[in-house]
């Protein structure tokens, strides 16, 4: 069953490792991976994911419920149609104030929703 204003989940590998690819976005509570989905159609997906740096098992489940639910809240108001999301857990994300990382997924979020500069190299 689909629940209103709720981002489709990512759960097969293939989807993870592509959005590895894509465009990141590191803050203090959390890593974003962005890619757009081709073609660029339905809502925007999300994957979540915490590495055993994280901490044990309690911690890795903790710190992965806390990026579900701050998807969940934030997701639908600066998430782009058509593109993937994967969340990834750092050691802090457990333990972060809920307002920090709220404003950490929010920050991420419309920094890879800004178009992208090409970088300057050294013979600009």
């Amino acid at each position: 069953m689909q629940y209103p204003n709720r981002a489709a989940r990512i759960r097969v590998r293939r989807d993870f490792l592509r959005a590895r690819d894509g465009r990141s976005a590191a803050r203090p509570g959390l890593v974003v991976q962005m890619i757009a989905r081709k073609p660029a159609e339905g809502p925007a997906r999300a994957g979540f994911t915490a590495s055993k740096k994280v901490g044990n098992a309690v911690q890795r489940n903790r710190a992965r419920r806390r990026l579900k639910e701050a998807a969940r809240q934030i997701l639908p108001l600066h998430g782009l149609p058509g593109t993937d999301y994967v969340f990834i857990a750092r050691a802090g994300t457990a333990a972060r104030e809920w307002e920090a990382l709220l404003d950490d997924m929010k920050s991420a979020l419309l920094s890879l929703a800004a178009p992208s500069r090409p970088r300057k190299t050294a013979k600009d």
